[in-house]
């Protein structure tokens, strides 16, 4: 699991608890429609989890930030924070593996260039992958 995939399933798995009844039914009923292949409705029944209100980001890591009482870290705008605050190594190393899983292109040595790009970086993904995202916070 690379670095993304964890700063992702910290926040999405603190905000979704119930998905999982929505996601069992959805067998039951595309059962019916490979008996039937008729059955015109087995497109309709897998839009349900699509339907589900994204993430929002910002609450939760507000939320985390409020429970652990650690109003010192500045998640907004640093990735050594934002990963703090989530409980996942912050060192030069995970951030350059971070970088590379991101696509940057320029010197991976630490920067503040680099950390800008990629706290925004990493928020414009969480957006990608289900999340709602403020555009400051993208920007």
């Amino acid at each position: 699991m690379g670095i993304f995939s964890s700063i992702k399933n910290a926040i999405f798995g603190k905000a979704k608890a119930q998905p999982a009844p929505q996601a069992q039914r959805q067998p039951q009923g595309q059962a019916m429609p490979q008996m039937r292949a008729a059955q015109p409705a087995a497109p309709t029944a897998p839009a349900q989890p699509q339907a589900q209100q994204p993430v929002d980001v910002e609450q939760v890591l507000t939320q985390i930030a409020s429970e652990k009482g650690n109003p010192d870290l500045n998640w907004r705008t640093s990735i050594v924070d934002l990963m703090k605050l989530l409980d996942l190594d912050s060192s030069l190393t995970n951030r350059k593996e971070l970088a590379t899983e991101l696509g940057y292109t320029g010197e991976k040595n630490g920067s503040a260039e680099m950390n800008m790009w990629l706290q925004k970086a990493v928020m414009k993904e969480l957006e990608k992958n289900g999340g709602k995202v403020p555009a400051g916070l993208k920007d």
